[in-house]
């Protein structure tokens, strides 16, 4: 019973994590920076949240809309360096997105519905770190 219990608990482990997996986002890259966007339901905004830990940058949207806020998609990201130079440029497919940028300080412009807002951050490595961008409807 003991060697039983033993074979089938990775299985099961190897079968559960898979589905956890499952509710995140596919990777995307944007001028080969990777990318998790997403947050559409419970499921994915608990998953995407705790995956967060392990990525650099999560830059969370929202709009205040009949006087609360409501998560939005669609925002058009752009990240520039120091140099000015852009080195991501998507489109938020949900209300987070977490950015593998590597250390260094950035300009983060979030833009919807014509509003753009601008935020400077700096990445440290291993710090994680979380940005909101919230539009006045």
């Amino acid at each position: 019973m003991n060697f039983y219990i033993k074979s089938i608990l990775p299985a099961a482990c190897i079968a559960f994590s898979s589905i956890a997996l499952s509710q995140i986002p596919d990777t995307q890259y944007s001028q080969g920076i990777s990318y998790i966007s997403g947050g559409v339901g419970e499921e994915e905004s608990q998953a995407i949240l705790a995956e967060a830990k392990q990525w650099p940058l999560l830059l969370e949207l929202s709009q205040l809309e009949n006087g609360r806020g409501i998560w939005i998609f669609g925002a058009k990201i752009k990240i520039l360096n120091t140099k000015n130079q852009i080195v991501f440029d998507a489109q938020a497919d949900g209300p987070y997105i977490l950015i593998n940028l590597p250390a260094g300080d950035y300009l983060v412009e979030g833009a919807y519905e014509g509003v753009v807002q601008k935020r400077s951050i700096s990445v440290k490595p291993a710090l994680p770190q979380k940005v909101n961008f919230f539009w006045k409807g």
